[in-house]
Formats: C-alpha cells, sequence, structure tokens
C-alpha cells in the first residue's frame, strides 16, 4: 500500500502545482492566450515562425486583443502563451500520473472494489474539473476580455475538491483504523473547514472581479468599516457576488473569522488531544497566521494590479490551510480502512 499512498500525495502534490500555475496564469492575464481546447494536438506549441503567427492572428480576433493587448508584438505573445501552455499540458501530464498507476494498481489486483470506486471518482472530479476550466476560458473569449468570475470561481473549488479529496483518500489507506483522538474536534473542525472553504470561494470571485484592486489599506478600507456602497446590487445576490466592494468587504471579514476560528480551536483541543494531532492542531495555528500576514501584505502590496509572488503564495497558503483542517477532521473520527 505504500506506493498507493505514494501515487495519492504525489497527485496532490501535483494539484498544488496546478493552482500556482493557474495563479501565476491568472495573474499574468495569460489565460485567454490559447482560443482553442484540442486534447491532443493542443499538447503541441507552435513549432515554427508560421505556426507562431498563426496562433498570434487567431488571439487577435478576441476582445482580449482588441480592448486589452492591442500594442502586443509577437514576442509579448509569446510570453503569455506559455503560461497557460504549461498550465493546460501539466493538467494533461497529472492525467498521465493518474491514469497509468490505476491501470496497474487494477490489473495487477491490488485494488478492491471500495478503492476503485473511490479512485475512479478521482478521474469524474479531475474531467469534471478540465471541462469547467474551457467553459472558464470560453466565457473570456464572446464579448468581454475576462473571464465570469462564477465559471472562475467554480474552477478554482473543484482544484479544491480534488486536492482534498486525493488527501483523504492517501490517509485512508492503512491497514489498521485510526481511532478517535479526540471527538470534540470531529465536530468543531467542521466548521473551521468551512469557513476556510467559503473564504476560498470568495477569494475566487476577488480575483474574477478584480476586488482586489480597491482598497489598498488594511484594517480600514480607505477610512471606514464598511465603505458606502457595499451591498449595492439589484438584488441580494447581485449586491454580495456581482459587487466587487462587498466582495472585498467580505473576503476581509472571513479572513479574521477564519483566524478567530482556527485559534479558539486549538485552545479547545490543546489540552485533550493524542500527540499526532497535537502537531496538526499546531501546524493549522502557524498555517492560519501565514496565511492572514500573506493576505494583509499581497492587499498593502497591491497598486494597480496583484503582484504575482504574493498573490500565488496567498492562494497556495489557503489551499494547504484547507489540506490541514481535512486530515484533522479525517483523524478525528474512527475510519475503516479501504484495505484488508
Amino acid at each position: 500500500m505504500k506506493a498507493i499512498r505514494l501515487w495519492l500525495w504525489t497527485g496532490a502534490f501535483m494539484v498544488l502545482v496546478q493552482v500556482m500555475l493557474g495563479g501565476i496564469t491568472r495573474l499574468t492575464g495569460s489565460g485567454l492566450s490559447i482560443t482553442e481546447w484540442d486534447v491532443l494536438m493542443g499538447a503541441l506549441p507552435p513549432l515554427n515562425a508560421e505556426q507562431w503567427n498563426e496562433a498570434f492572428d487567431q488571439y487577435k480576433q478576441f476582445p482580449q486583443y482588441e480592448l486589452v493587448n492591442s500594442d502586443m508584438d509577437l514576442p509579448g505573445f509569446k510570453s503569455i502563451f506559455w503560461w497557460e501552455y504549461i498550465h493546460r499540458n501539466w493538467a494533461r501530464l497529472i492525467g498521465l500520473v493518474f491514469l497509468i498507476p490505476f491501470l496497474y494498481f487494477w490489473f495487477s489486483g491490488r485494488l478492491n472494489k471500495a478503492m476503485r470506486n473511490r479512485f475512479l471518482v478521482v478521474f469524474l472530479l479531475g474531467g469534471l474539473q478540465g471541462f469547467m476550466g474551457w467553459i472558464m476560458v470560453a466565457s473570456g473569449l464572446i464579448d468581454k476580455p475576462w473571464v465570469s468570475p462564477y465559471n472562475l470561481t467554480l474552477h478554482l473549488l473543484l482544484a479544491l475538491l480534488v486536492f482534498l479529496y486525493l488527501i483523504w483518500l492517501a490517509l485512508s489507506m492503512r491497514k489498521k483504523p485510526v481511532p478517535t483522538d479526540h471527538p470534540v474536534a470531529a465536530k468543531h473542525i467542521r466548521w473551521v473547514l468551512g469557513i476556510i472553504v467559503v473564504q476560498i470561494a470568495f477569494g475566487g470571485f476577488m480575483a474574477g472581479t478584480k476586488a482586489g484592486l480597491l482598497f489598498q489599506t488594511w484594517p480600514l478600507m480607505n477610512g471606514t468599516v464598511i465603505p458606502p456602497n457595499a451591498f449595492h446590487g439589484a438584488n441580494a445576490m447581485a449586491a454580495i457576488f456581482d459587487n466587487p466592494t462587498t466582495i472585498n468587504f467580505v473576503h476581509r471579514t472571513l479572513g479574521i473569522l477564519v483566524f478567530l476560528a482556527v485559534g479558539i480551536f486549538w485552545l479547545q483541543n490543546r489540552r485533550f488531544s493524542a500527540p499526532s494531532m497535537r502537531r496538526l492542531e499546531h501546524a493549522l495555528l502557524l498555517m492560519v497566521f501565514l496565511q492572514f500576514l500573506l493576505g494583509v501584505t499581497t492587499l498593502l502590496l497591491a497598486s494597480t494590479h496583484i503582484p504575482v509572488f504574493w498573490g500565488v503564495v496567498h492562494q497556495l497558503g489557503a489551499f494547504i490551510l484547507a489540506g490541514i483542517a481535512t486530515a484533522i477532521l479525517y483523524y478525528a473520527r474512527p475510519r475503516k480502512p479501504l484495505i484488508g
């Protein structure tokens, strides 16, 4: 089972790298540079000057070039093309890394029915994630030079779901059941993980609406706690999810709530948890502190754009924080092994 655990942890790491590449692609404005989705032939980049000019001419037909990058030359196009190309092909590599060992483990008889079914869910989620990625890109090729914030957020949350599911499966590959370390932790960590997931969702809306560029002050928002135009919209949903000021305010507020929720959880369980659980709880506390600092730093350093390094590290920190919370949830409750 060590080989299967290594395979799953490798997959989780590769998903984390894909999230990093996605962040770089988004923050460099590279996501709309490849205007076609070809699963097989799309793995090959332009190989000569004629193919590069053809790819650039295709890009010129869409709104991002016309409205944002009309002064871009071929070298500039290549710089954004390569980030999107790497992002897409890393996804293809993830698919191969999952498929080949899965077939080997299956036909060598190392997977029972329960394990096969759970691994098939991984493929289903991965396929859905890829499909959602193309829907997201297509939403920026119609009449606006940016993707739909809703599609971007769904794409991000699907990546998070795949990442957390792989962590859960990797922890499940044990010959012995994992005993409950502390039943109170199992109840409370659900709330913590839930708030983290909602915060990550609003992070997607922050990115999709460029709400992070509105207020470069903290803790106040340009001298106010709640800006005057927050929660204004045609309806309740628009007032929350379409209003960049509201999104910024909610994301800041949820950041504080996540920080407090983790702190309270740590205080509640630090005296009662088993040593293995305490290490995870300490890691959770340390990670939420670092993530909070990363969020504030990214906010304060933003000007006309979000700094790529800090924005990407902040996004990775959110995934790692959710991953630690998922591990605590797994170890806090008894689970039957998938093997044996």
